[in-house]
């Protein structure tokens, strides 16, 4: 015969609903890096997001208070992984590099911005100033010529990093390279670190 007692169900332990809630904050985050890549903030939903991660939309509320909450996560995110390359006693083209390998490792986030910064109003868009005091104490060290602004500088290399990603066409054109081949990626690396070099005292 088979037994048809029914076993009663066991609630998960305190360490395993963190895991399953460390678990779903991240698909969530996942999720919605893509959409917001590929369809901007303004135009990624909710439910697609919802879905991709394959969990219910309810959580993205419950984790993260809405979609806006979800791009602060994300905003902060990056920032974590950022200090995981911007070391301050390293040489500033170098920095420069890493941040290029950065992007063209993973475009989403710079895709984000453009969609952003192209595509709504940017008063409603949240976010603190940039912190420029390395560049600043850079520059003091002689890693910055005098005359430069950091503000401008940060500006420029912002601008040269993400090029690749926001301006592929204009690769191929300029460059005469497809912007995800390895000879433009080198060749554009050597390049960076040679004009970083050239802003210095």
């Amino acid at each position: 015969m088979t037994d048809t007692t029914r076993r009663p169900r066991r609630s998960p332990a305190p360490d395993e609903r963190k895991l399953d809630a460390e678990r779903s904050r991240r698909l969530l985050l996942d999720a919605a890096l893509e959409e917001f890549a590929a369809r901007g903030f303004a135009g990624a939903r909710v439910q697609d997001i919802a879905d991709r991660a394959g969990l219910n939309k309810q959580l993205i509320n419950y984790y993260f208070g809405g979609k806006e909450g979800l791009y602060r996560a994300l905003s902060r995110r990056w920032l974590e992984r950022e200090v995981e390359f911007n070391d301050p006693a390293v040489p500033l083209d170098e920095i420069v590099v890493r941040y290029l390998d950065h992007v063209l490792d993973d475009p989403r986030g710079t895709r984000l911005n453009a969609w952003r910064g192209l595509t709504e109003d940017l008063d409603d868009i949240p976010g603190d100033h940039e912190d420029l005091s390395d560049l600043e104490r850079r520059q003091a060290a002689g890693e910055l010529a005098d005359d430069l602004d950091p503000a401008a500088v940060m500006l420029a290399m912002t601008a040269m990093v993400s090029a690749p990603v926001t301006m592929p066409l204009a690769v191929r054109r300029v460059f005469g390279l497809d912007p995800d081949s390895p000879e433009f990626r080198e060749r554009y690396a050597e390049q960076l670190r040679r004009i970083t070099r050239h802003l210095s005292a």
